[in-house]
């Protein structure tokens, strides 16, 4: 077992406590790579796993968490629903599928991949009652923005417990946080680290210095102070225990402003806003 678990959690809003840092496993290859992935990670004390469907990996992480040894209510695990599984007809089997590759029968977090046009309120009614019959003990969306998360609310018995959306200082959906916070929805941001494609921004190394991390450190960091649950991607050990080492320090107030002013909507993934 590792010294440190990383359980810092946030609390949903039907009560269910989610860790604030997790392990993503987007393009993470299938076999070997995500086991091993995903056991270095509970090793070094992650307890969230996040995977889908499409990123057909998650027998292994099923695999990984049945080989650590750790019990499964002591691991968050999160996948998704695909864009071709939505709808009425199909959304109840895409999750029975997927609970039958994670080798479970209960997932912590079932999430709304895209905002399907025509076919994401319905794939929503289909969550709730997958939800009341304990296939799930929380249902979110991702990649929803503030109109269809409006449209959503108007139409559902249940607020989403999580919004999944792409999320860092180069992309600060301000907006979309105070919608979130105002409904009680839980932001949680994915490819925190922008791709790798910030991590030499001066102004970020320049804060890393000052507080003896690394730029990937601060960026993490910076969710976290936020309370926004953040689940940064690896597959090297080393990089996966190094994402971990963010509980041990704050950043300043003023440092947190400078980091808020880097702004500029700056995407690395599919522009969701695009979506009627």
């Amino acid at each position: 077992m590792p010294q440190t678990v990383l359980d810092q959690s946030v609390t949903l809003n039907n009560g269910v406590m989610m860790p604030i840092f997790g392990l993503g496993v987007w393009k993470t290859k299938s076999g070997k790579e995500c086991t091993e992935a995903v056991l270095a990670a509970l090793e070094a004390g992650y307890r969230h796993i996040d995977t889908a469907k499409i990123y057909a990996n998650e027998e292994d992480v099923g695999k990984a968490i049945r080989e650590s040894g750790i019990a499964r209510k002591e691991i968050f695990i999160t996948t998704k629903l695909w864009n071709a599984d939505q709808g009425k007809d199909k959304t109840r089997k895409a999750l029975e599928s997927s609970l039958e590759k994670l080798g479970i029968d209960q997932v912590d977090l079932y999430l709304i991949h895209f905002p399907v046009t025509s076919k994401r309120l319905e794939s929503w009614k289909e969550l709730e009652k997958a939800y009341h019959d304990k296939l799930c003990r929380a249902i979110g969306v991702s990649n929803f923005m503030i109109p269809h998360l409006n449209e959503l609310l108007k139409e559902s018995a249940i607020t989403p417990a999580v919004n999944q959306v792409e999320f860092h200082p180069f992309l600060n959906q301000v907006d979309l946080l105070n919608t979130c916070k105002k409904h009680k929805i839980q932001l949680e941001a994915y490819s925190p680290l922008a791709h790798g494609q910030k991590i030499d921004d001066p102004q970020i190394k320049e804060i890393a210095k000052k507080y003896y991390k690394t730029p990937a450190q601060i960026l993490i960091r910076w969710a976290i102070e936020q309370n926004i649950v953040v689940i940064p991607k690896s597959t090297k050990k080393e990089r996966i225990i190094e994402n971990s080492k963010v509980f041990d320090f704050k950043i300043s107030d003023q440092d947190m402003t400078k980091l808020n002013g880097l702004d500029e909507n700056f995407r690395t993934c599919w522009d969701p806003s695009e979506v009627d």
